[in-house]
């Protein structure tokens, strides 16, 4: 049985603890309003620019002129993963579930006979992914997130993914990232960023109060289609890498709130448990005490 010092040593520990994850617990709550704005923002700019890029690219696509961020390298035996998690720890099991989301995805595309290169944005990520995958992680991006993500810093991203693809060095390109839901819910999302993916049906990405007669009309272009989108092409993949850090960025905050949350409470019932067994401890050893008191006592 532990002693009362040692037990009051622990009840002290615990509490120091309690009060590091009530304060990160604070700073989380007040980071994730600001970062889910930043990520419900970016969604509406982003949904539209794959609708109108969807509706565009569908005339496109396959004729001689496409662009090569539409029609491919023809090949898609290179892909290039780009993992998004966040810098820093102590958010529960969000970067888990994209390294093992992650993983997944590796085994399909090996599977297949794929060549497989990881782009890790945040540490955490290739930290989880460096046990199985080192051989695959081309780069890690760190330095991004302080206190919120900005397009300048997703655009650093974005532009190595391109400079990879304009290399030659990628066919494929795919997002894994956490898509914010709540507070306490966060999606793991994979996204294929190069080629564009078209769909199957130019009213597949077209809300249904737009469809109709609005999308039997015909349009002229100036410059031409593929013009216009060798201009927003590039700014589309940007716009999505933009878009999947605020998402991530939100979903992290999010979970450490929750997590943290989570460990001031389980806290609080530990300091609870030991302070109950502090004062049994003290009872018992008070008892004792008069015992030895009382049978001294009757012996003399």
């Amino acid at each position: 049985m532990a002693s009362l010092k040692e037990l009051r040593s622990r009840i002290s520990s615990v509490k120091s603890t309690r009060k590091i994850t009530s304060a990160m617990k604070m700073v989380a709550a007040s980071r994730l309003r600001k970062a889910q704005e930043a990520a419900e923002n970016s969604r509406p700019f982003a949904e539209r620019m794959d609708r109108m890029l969807g509706t565009l690219a569908g005339s496109v696509v396959g004729t001689p002129g496409a662009p090569r961020l539409l029609a491919g390298t023809g090949d898609d035996r290179r892909h290039l993963i780009v993992v998004i998690s966040s810098n820093r720890g102590l958010c529960g099991g969000l970067n888990s579930a994209t390294a093992r989301n992650t993983r997944a995805l590796v085994r399909e595309l090996q599977a297949d006979g794929k060549d497989v290169t990881l782009l890790c944005v945040g540490r955490k990520g290739r930290d989880a992914l460096k046990r199985d995958h080192a051989a695959l992680i081309g780069d890690t991006l760190e330095d991004f997130g302080r206190h919120v993500i900005t397009y300048a810093e997703a655009e650093v991203v974005a532009q190595r993914v391109l400079d990879m693809f304009e290399a030659g060095d990628v066919d494929v390109c795919t997002l894994v990232y956490n898509r914010f839901r709540s507070a306490i819910s966060q999606i793991v999302t994979r996204q294929q960023l190069i080629p564009f993916p078209v769909p199957e049906s130019a009213n597949e990405n077209v809300p249904e109060h737009e469809t109709g007669d609005a999308q039997k009309a015909i349009y002229e272009f100036e410059p031409s289609e593929e013009g216009i989108l060798d201009d927003l092409l590039p700014l589309n993949v940007k716009t999505q890498v933009f878009r999947a850090m605020t998402e991530n960025y939100a979903s992290e905050q999010g979970a450490r709130m929750t997590a943290m949350d989570n460990a001031s409470r389980n806290a609080s019932d530990m300091i609870g448990d030991l302070t109950l067994q502090y004062n049994r401890t003290r009872q018992a050893m008070i008892t004792k005490e008069l015992i030895e008191i009382i049978s001294g006592a009757e012996a003399l």
